[in-house]
């Protein structure tokens, strides 16, 4: 078996604006390095959209609706200070959605024993009646819980290392004890969230970092914190909010992780997957902003998924 890869032309549909730094471009650059001919294995396949029955899991109808009559007709709409709409954005929503639901559908059946979903926009920040940060839908907390009602697994694993910490995950993981969600990220930083006193219904652990806190610190907070809680948690598949913002170069946040650490806490989950949950892996991109280091993550984070 191998890694999937989910992605899909329409992704780059979503258009924040001039400016902005989650931008189509972002899907680009990933899109190119995985060209490279050691990513010819990979197995690709488009996206589907997501199910209203998957998103409603997650967000009221009435919220869904609200967001897709707010997507223009012409150029942009804003929904808050950082998060914007253009006519594509709603059907790069809906696949960013789709990628993780098709994923876990994949994994779970057997056809491959992980996956990896380039796709944007972001969730990790979308509440369930609130977009924000970029994010539209919560797209690991849908597939989350899709994994759960449609394959009838009982407990499933969120854990993120994007730079920020995510407060929409966590939102729905603190009044479900069957929902796992653990962070590290940089604090103080957007959205605030995130304390390590935050611990839900003993199903959350967040580490926050410092800025400028690196390898050391980032890999003490997953061994000494992440990792245990994890195996106390024993779920049945792990889904991984992959965003490669903490690189030492990305513009809007101060750690100084490289590739080397995202591929180190990739194998630590993969090896963690394989031990506890018969590898069953999917993760989804979430941040990262500097298009050279987010290429080069993201190439390293799919090469240690593909040698699992």
């Amino acid at each position: 078996m191998t890694t999937l890869l989910y992605t899909h032309s329409t992704c780059i549909g979503h258009d924040p604006g001039p400016g902005h730094p989650e931008s189509p471009a972002r899907l680009q650059a990933i899109w190119t390095a995985l060209e490279a001919p050691a990513f010819a294995g990979l197995i690709r396949r488009e996206a589907p959209l997501a199910t209203r029955e998957a998103l409603e899991r997650v967000h009221p109808a009435a919220h869904i609706d609200r967001l897709l009559a707010a997507v223009p007709a012409t150029g942009f709409a804003a929904l808050d200070a950082d998060t914007f709409l253009s006519p594509g954005s709603g059907e790069a929503a809906f696949r960013s959605a789709g990628a993780i639901t098709a994923a876990i559908d994949a994994v779970v059946a057997g056809e491959a024993k992980n996956a990896f979903c380039a796709v944007r926009p972001p969730g990790h920040h979308a509440e369930p009646t609130t977009a924000m940060g970029f994010c539209l839908f919560s797209n690991a907390v849908v597939g989350a819980l899709h994994a759960r009602a449609v394959h009838g697994l009982r407990r499933v694993a969120i854990v993120d290392f994007d730079v920020h910490h995510g407060n929409g995950s966590q939102v729905v993981a603190e009044r479900d004890a069957d929902l796992f969600y653990a962070s590290t990220h940089q604090s103080p930083l957007y959205p605030g969230t995130g304390a390590a006193r935050e611990t839900g219904l003993g199903n959350i652990v967040n580490r926050p970092l410092r800025a400028g806190a690196g390898t050391e610190e980032f890999r003490t907070a997953f061994g000494e914190w992440i990792m245990p809680a994890l195996g106390q948690f024993a779920p049945d598949l792990v889904i991984v909010s992959a965003g490669f913002d903490a690189h030492a170069d990305d513009p809007l946040a101060g750690l100084t992780l490289t590739e080397a650490d995202f591929v180190w806490v990739t194998e630590q989950l993969l090896g963690f997957a394989e031990r506890y949950c018969h590898g069953r892996l999917v993760s989804t991109l979430e941040g990262g902003y500097d298009l050279k280091a987010l290429a080069a993550s993201t190439a390293a984070h799919v090469t240690a998924l593909m040698a699992a």
